[in-house]
């Protein structure tokens, strides 16, 4: 394997040369080879919103967040709530925590400037063994392994390699590691990605047209369609619970921002009951004459799905709730809210809308 990694990476870096994919983080191979440099803070915020995420759903969010913030001094300058605002929707809210608090680090220990060392960056709040080799190959062009998913895919198909997902992690790795150069390190990273997203899919596989095809063992023992092996995956358990939405005489909303830790932590949300897998107890922030839709939003996590029974309410303009502030009318913004809550506000704002 390590006598052909030079020739294996010549030949994909040659075919990525003519079909890199176009993104709005990414500086082209041709412009690359002109001595143009990669921003590591746009290639940290890409790979941070493109954990558990396709490009596709990433695009707009980091269009809008490099406008609003264009470097990392000015997302570490940002508000809180601002940043959890304009990250809603693309979930895992996590990140949004984490990408704060590595902005400031960065900037309060490292002058701004992400540091190019694999070691140093994994101190850095919510950056992982991934993320720290994504950006040490991609934005510093240093010969680090990055793996992710397309990644372990085309290793798994390329050397036939039947050991299920996640113990096979070592062995891909070790493949991976093994084929990567020390010439053009970060464009072969993006090399082996795009090769996984749109050539080595995880559904018919167009094998005849891979720059691969010739050395890939599992195209010839016709293993490639069964490949990676993971093990079968447990059933979700449901979560049942219940979102209050409360409008003020005067059109104000309602809202509660979520605490830092846990799911949702730090985003604005309906006041609402524990998530339970039994039937939960009531929890309305406030006295009022509520109306139970018939139909429940729907959510899934990574863990379980979520059941949410929406109560609507409206009441008088000096209502006092235990929980949560309102929200007037005009500075509602439903796109802010996490998927979850959003799905709550459109079952119910029909409802809103009558009682007003």
């Amino acid at each position: 394997m390590r006598e052909t990694a030079p020739a294996r990476a010549t030949e994909l870096l040659e075919w990525y040369d003519r079909h890199a994919r176009t993104m709005p983080w990414r500086v082209p191979p041709a412009a690359r080879a002109q001595g143009e440099a990669p921003d590591a803070y746009r290639i940290w915020l890409s790979e941070v919103m493109l954990q558990q995420t396709t490009v596709a759903a990433v695009s707009q969010y980091f269009e809008r967040f490099t406008a609003r913030w264009p470097t990392v001094a000015d997302l570490a300058a940002a508000e809180d709530g601002d940043v959890m605002g304009e990250w809603a929707g693309l979930g895992y809210y996590a990140r949004a925590r984490n990408l704060l608090k590595c902005a400031r680090a960065v900037v309060a220990d490292h002058g701004g400037i992400f540091p190019a060392d694999h070691a140093a960056l994994l101190k850095l709040p919510g950056i992982g063994p991934y993320t720290a080799g994504a950006i040490s190959a991609i934005a510093f062009d240093l010969p680090e392994v990055v793996v992710d998913g397309n990644v372990e895919r085309v290793m798994a198909r390329l050397h036939d390699i039947h050991t299920p997902l996640p113990a096979a992690k070592p062995e891909l790795t070790a493949a991976a590691a093994a084929l990567t150069p020390k010439a053009r390190p970060g464009d072969y990273a993006q090399a082996v990605m795009d090769l996984g997203a749109t050539i080595c899919t995880p559904r018919s596989p167009a094998c005849g047209i891979c720059p691969w095809r010739a050395p890939c063992l599992a195209r010839a023992n016709g293993t490639a369609a069964d490949l990676p092996r993971k093990i079968p995956k447990k059933a979700k358990p449901v979560r049942l619970g219940i979102a209050y939405v409360v409008q003020r005489a005067d059109g104000a909303i309602l809202l509660e921002r979520r605490e830092d830790r846990g799911l949702l932590g730090g985003m604005l949300g309906w006041p609402g009951s524990d998530w339970a897998e039994e039937a939960p107890a009531p929890a309305p922030p406030l006295e009022a004459d509520w109306h139970v839709l018939s139909e429940e939003a729907r959510h899934t996590f990574t863990h379980f799905h979520l059941r949410l029974a929406v109560h609507v309410a409206q009441v008088p303009t000096g209502a006092n709730p235990e929980r949560g502030a309102f929200m007037a009318l005009p500075e509602f913004q439903p796109a802010q809210l996490p998927t979850v809550m959003r799905k709550v506000y459109d079952l119910s704002r029909g409802v809103l809308r009558e009682m007003g």
